[in-house]
């Protein structure tokens, strides 16, 4: 019988940053999931303040250096990998000198955004999906962590329907009570556009970027959504329900490795 394969692309993952409601998720429900028999990768973004030392980080020399093409500007992307020896669990980190070398995540010391959140979003995803593609690894199921990771769907259903690698892989997006405050630039769309994807695709983020449309262009082209924290916004929840997208309503802490396990082999089975 083959084995369900499961890509995480996660926001934060803990030990690598504090402990949060994503970060916790992240850490735990890949090992959860190993455990249920299923194969697994993980990935998330290598911010500047995860102390490569400490975590054992290390480069792979055979998945680096590819440059990815964002708004005409090139960008090398480094790919790292570290073990959580206790979950027996390798995580691999998309890592860029421009975009992740700065001593914060997504804001500065005084909580003011970056502006370049919107292509440090667009760098990640796109180096998560290139670094799968030279894996040769084929993930049956694309389960998505937090806003950085919103563009994955639309990508991997639109610019990569076809690959190999992905042309059958269902995608689930967990929308977390984490919005940020500062909309995405209007330019943002145009730096989006790859082979396979269309204008009418980007209806959703015509003009100014909020949480809120960017949740509702990662719904568009999900499978499937899970509501990851205790509360979601109204508006959120709304278009949930206008995507008719299968859905997970929140799972507690106890019962939600098992629900989202489920939930994954229901999506399989669809």
């Amino acid at each position: 019988m083959k084995t369900t394969k499961v890509l995480f692309i996660s926001q934060e993952i803990f030990p690598y940053l504090p402990e949060s409601e994503i970060a916790t998720i992240c850490r735990d429900l890949p090992q959860g999931i190993q455990e249920k028999g299923k194969e697994i990768r993980t990935f998330m973004p290598k911010y500047g303040n995860i102390n490569e030392r400490r975590n054992q980080l290390h480069e792979v020399i055979r998945l680096s250096g590819m440059n990815l093409i964002i708004d005409d500007n090139d960008y090398p992307l480094i790919i790292k990998v570290a073990s959580i020896q206790s979950a027996r669990m390798q995580v691999y980190f998309i890592d860029n000198d421009d975009y992740f070398q700065r001593k914060d995540t997504v804001s500065d010391d005084n909580g003011i955004e970056f502006e370049d959140n919107d292509e440090r979003s667009i760098f990640f995803v796109r180096g998560v999906i290139e670094t799968v593609r030279k894996l040769r690894w084929v993930p049956d199921v694309v389960h998505c962590h937090g806003w950085m990771t919103a563009l994955a769907p639309l990508y991997i259903k639109r610019a990569f329907a076809d690959d190999p690698c992905f042309k059958n892989s269902k995608v689930v997006y967990s929308a977390y009570d984490n919005a940020f405050k500062q909309p995405f630039r209007s330019i943002f769309a145009r730096k989006l556009f790859l082979d396979g994807i269309r204008e009418e695709d980007l209806k959703d983020i015509d003009g100014d970027i909020d949480f809120s449309s960017l949740n509702k262009l990662a719904f568009r082209f999900s499978d499937a959504i899970i509501q990851g924290s205790p509360v979601m916004d109204s508006k959120i929840k709304e278009d949930v329900d206008a995507s008719g997208k299968l859905f997970l309503p929140y799972q507690s802490p106890e019962v939600y490795i098992e629900a989202y396990d489920d939930f994954y082999n229901q999506i399989l089975e669809q």
